[in-house]
């Protein structure tokens, strides 16, 4: 059979072979591929969370597909888009969170944007310098309702969520440099921080207070009572007063950008512990807080007929230099006739400062008022400090002062007033003026320009240089005196040693002369017996002598009649 012939046909019942291909393994690639995809794309319907929406002011820093969501530098979210509102007033950030997030998305959540801020003296967000801006999610309580939709912070707040203490509301007259994360503190430790406060104007008109949200943190927040007192440490305090000059900073962060300060009193301390939102009352300056814990508060009102420059609403009343109340008013009374104006400086005095509880419960304040202005007792203004003409009231006794009435206007005791500070210093200037404008200064000039008149026609008269003239050579005789007596005076001088010898021995001479008297005449001689003898006899001669004539004196007759008294008898 040659190569060309055709191969012959199989018989139709035969069988064929056909030869097995074999298996390609390129195609387990695009199925573990697929098999992947599945499941990532399970895990994603898995775990995907909701999409939620953030609204900020702004989209600084944010980036749709890059920008994180993040907790405590967990991921839990990334931005998908980032648009403007309708209304273009701020801008709508739409965010796919995790599942794992989706039970914190409640109303008490809260976003923000994490940059780098220098705020409440302190610096945050650094670390955005690098990784880029991202947002911090502060997770709410699951007890809260979900919610999809959320308002962005412009600032971070200053307390988390699950930062255990306690919020406390206080409210201030003025915030000063308060502001959203200003410390608070407790004897100068940082215990908390400020919230923040409501500004709205129907709350600013109705409660005339500013109410401002605190946060105390554990266990500090246990120190807040009933009774505790707060106080605004802004700032730096400068005071002049009647201590001089005082400085006050109750920290660097607090001069930087404001503070809160607390304290409770001692009568206070074994309150209960005070609950979460409890109100307060913040006092502009920790002076008026102290001030606060005196409970019974007295109402006085003095008038002024003068000028009250430098006298200022919290000024203090003093007794005796020692703080008894605060000025908390000064009004003008104007009267358009001139006739009666006046200041109505009205004062809250605390009788606690200046009385025991005993004395108080024995006397009526208003009675011991009564019974001081009886005794002299006025309401005067006194400068503390002449370099700032800082006023204060002062209560102090004149027992020389007019007889004045305590009487009552409502609940206000008006007491007597007595000028002083600038005033009296006025008055006593213009008295001493006036004094001075009262004296015969003219007549005082005639009399003085006479005298000076009559002294120089006196120092220029003849009479006066004759004298002169005359002294002057009395003067020089004197002097021709003194020289002669110095002459012969000198001679004598020299011959006083001999005669007090001479003198000397004549001394000695009649020494020894007296002796031989004595011996020879003296006491134990027989010539001064006789003598005394002699002299005896003679007295008494004398005696008889004189009784002789005084008998004759009385009786003259007796010379003719005799002692008898008959003519002839002896």
């Amino acid at each position: 059979m040659s190569e060309d012939e055709p191969e012959p046909a199989a018989p139709a019942n035969e069988a064929r072979v056909h030869a097995r291909r074999p298996f390609h393994y390129v195609w387990l690639v695009p199925v573990i591929a697929a098999l992947v995809a599945g499941f990532l794309a399970v895990q994603s319907i898995v775990r995907a969370g909701p999409d939620i929406t953030l609204n900020f002011k702004t989209a600084e820093g944010l980036t749709a597909g890059q920008t994180k969501i993040r907790h405590k530098a967990v991921e839990l979210g990334i931005v998908k888009t980032v648009r403007l509102s309708a209304d273009n007033h701020h801008v709508e950030v739409v965010a796919d969170m995790q599942k794992s997030a989706e039970r914190y998305l409640t109303a008490n959540a809260r976003f923000w944007v994490v940059r780098p801020r220098l705020a409440a003296g302190n610096i945050s967000g650094l670390d955005t310098l690098v990784s880029g801006a991202y947002i911090e999610m502060d997770p709410g309580e699951a007890s809260y309702a979900a919610q999809k939709q959320f308002d962005g912070l412009d600032e971070p707040p200053a307390v988390r969520s699950d930062e255990p203490g306690k919020a406390f509301v206080v409210m201030a007259e003025r915030l000063g440099s308060l502001a959203s994360g200003s410390p608070v503190f407790y004897r100068d430790i940082a215990v908390g921080e400020v919230l923040s406060y409501d500004a709205q104007p129907a709350a600013l008109v109705r409660n005339k207070s500013i109410p401002v949200y605190i946060f105390v943190r554990e266990p500090f927040d246990k120190l807040v009572r009933q009774g505790t007192h707060f106080w605004n440490a802004s700032g730096v305090s400068l005071d002049l007063g009647a201590q001089g000059v005082q400085l006050r900073v109750e920290s660097l962060q607090a001069a930087l950008s404001g503070g809160i300060a607390f304290e409770t009193p001692e009568d206070a301390r074994d309150n209960p512990a005070s609950p979460v939102g409890n109100v307060f009352e913040l006092y502009p300056t920790q002076t008026a807080a102290a001030n606060a814990g005196f409970r019974q508060r007295i109402k006085f009102m003095a008038y002024f007929q003068g000028s009250v420059r430098g006298l200022a609403v919290g000024a203090p009343v003093e007794l005796f230099g020692i703080p008894i109340g605060t000025v908390t008013g000064i009004e003008l009374q104007f009267d358009p006739a001139g006739n009666d104006s006046r200041v109505a400086v009205r004062l809250e005095v605390q009788p606690e400062r200046i009385m025991q509880p005993e004395q108080l419960r024995a006397a009526d304040p208003i009675d011991v008022a009564h019974r001081l202005v009886a005794r002299g007792m006025r309401v005067q203004l006194r400068s503390t400090n002449y370099l700032t003409g800082q006023l204060v009231v002062a209560f102090d006794f004149f027992p020389d002062a007019k007889t004045a009435e305590v009487r009552q206007e409502g609940d206000t005791v008006v007491l007597p007033s007595m000028p002083g500070g600038l005033d009296s210093i006025t008055t006593n200037l213009s008295q001493i003026l006036l004094k001075i404008d009262n004296l015969p200064l003219e007549q005082i000039a005639r009399n003085l320009n006479d005298t000076l008149a009559g002294a120089r026609s006196i120092t220029n008269s003849k009479d006066l240089h004759q004298s002169i003239t005359a002294l002057s050579s009395t003067l020089s005789s004197l002097q021709d005196l003194v020289r002669k007596t110095d002459n012969e005076v000198g001679p004598a001088l020299k011959r006083l040693p001999d005669i007090a010898q001479g003198m000397q021995a004549a001394i000695e001479r009649t020494s020894k002369l007296l002796g031989s008297a004595d011996s020879g005449y003296g006491e134990n001689s027989q010539f001064r017996r006789d003598i005394q003898r002699l002299l005896e006899q003679v007295s008494d001669t004398a005696r008889s002598v004189r009784l002789l004539a005084d008998y004759l004196d009385q009786h003259p007759e007796a010379l003719l009649r005799g002692r008898s008294g008959r003519a002839g008898e002896r």
